[in-house]
């Protein structure tokens, strides 16, 4: 809690090391870690990730083209961002150190952490499914350990491979009713659209489970975004297209293809893809369904969903409390969600939880809202 504001973090990362993930896998498993061999790489060392080890990462995308240069730089990575807190975030906190973690949630303010996998979640990229199903067996077990810890501070989502209809919904099943799941996170890859007739099971467990669907896209590994190899090889571009473009297709494609009308309580919510083009993009969606079709029969107008009390995003501070109140304007003050991107270093740590704090027109059932309530109404509460 800070400054008597309820604090809950709809965006934070977990990025478990290989070590730490492969003490969960299922014995018959184990031998087929050494397919992943070649994918288990030293962990680069970072503001945001100090400790030693390897991840597991599958085919990352490097940006080596600085604008207004004519050829890449083989020393550019496009990785070079700016660590942007005021001060580094405790040791283990990624791998299997909880207690650090609740420490540095304390040092915030925030009372719960909604942590999203980054990094293992790459092997989509691989054509062997079964690898991924065996990879997110071993991630919700280390999660239910991992959060266990801290029951009501630590919260986490199902990774569910849609690649493995049978296994995702075994996962959802297994776990939807622990203490620490509450949303699930479909693994789409790269060619399976949200809208697919395939997926129905996996949308069908996660309503029985009251679990909602979050979405999170991704800028350097599989399965990326929409148009990864149309930015000219710059992180710039890459940067500002990737989270957005990647959260329009996807609301576009579930909204569209009527999931939530066959799922009256299902639950949809958009994590780190910015907020500010959601007026524009519920208006564009309206003129579409209009114009040219090619949609499910809805029950509603498409940007009526955003409105329905189902659908959710979080934000991102740097577009502003501005931008907050234009989009608050359009949508009602139950849509938007707090979040830090914790211990990424995008993060303000220590001081994100104050940083929105300091935005003074927010009036207080307003504020109750974003930093509270939304989330409350998006994740299962348990």
């Amino acid at each position: 809690m800070k400054n008597g504001v309820r604090v809950y973090d709809a965006d934070t990362h977990v990025l478990p090391a290989a070590e730490v993930l492969e003490r969960y896998v299922d014995p018959d498993f184990r031998p087929r870690l050494a397919e992943l061999g070649a994918y288990r790489v030293p962990i680069r060392q970072s503001a945001e990730h100090s400790g030693s080890g390897h991840n597991y990462r599958v085919a990352t995308k490097y940006y080596r083209r600085i604008l207004g240069e004519a050829t890449p730089r083989e020393d550019h990575s496009g990785r070079e961002s700016n660590w942007r807190g005021s001060k580094l975030p405790r040791p283990g906190v990624q791998d299997d150190n909880a207690a650090n973690r609740v420490a540095d949630m304390d040092d915030e303010g925030t009372d719960v952490h909604f942590l999203i996998p980054s990094s293992w979640v790459s092997v989509v990229g691989l054509d062997d499914p079964s690898l991924e199903a065996g990879l997110s067996r071993a991630y919700h077990r280390h999660m239910a350990d991992f959060c266990g810890q801290f029951p009501t501070r630590l919260k986490g989502l199902i990774r569910a491979p849609a690649r493995d209809v049978d296994a995702a919904v075994k996962e959802i099943r297994e776990w939807g009713n622990s203490d620490w799941a509450v949303a699930v996170q479909p693994s789409l890859g790269q060619h399976i659209p949200a809208d697919h007739p395939d997926l129905e099971p996996i949308w069908r467990a996660a309503a029985d489970h009251d679990l909602p669907i979050v979405h999170h896209s991704s800028t350097w590994n599989p399965p990326y975004y929409p148009g990864y190899r149309d930015v000219w090889d710059n992180i710039f571009i890459g940067r500002l297209a990737s989270h957005p473009w990647g959260a329009m297709r996807f609301v576009a494609s579930f909204i569209g293809g009527g999931v939530m009308d066959r799922y009256p309580s299902l639950r949809m919510g958009v994590l780190e893809c910015g907020f500010g083009w959601l007026p524009f993009w519920g208006r564009r969606m309206d003129e579409q369904y209009a114009y040219v079709g090619s949609t499910a029969e809805l029950k509603m107008k498409p940007s009526e969903y955003l409105t329905s009390g189902r659908f959710f995003c979080s934000i991102e501070r740097q577009e502003g409390e501005d931008m907050f109140n234009t989009v608050t304007d359009f949508l009602g003050d139950g849509v938007l969600m707090y979040a830090s991107d914790y211990p990424h270093s995008e993060c303000q740590f220590p001081d994100s939880v104050d940083n929105v704090l300091a935005w003074a027109s927010l009036k207080p059932e307003t504020r109750q809202n974003l930093f509270w309530s939304n989330a409350s109404r998006l994740f299962k509460q348990i």
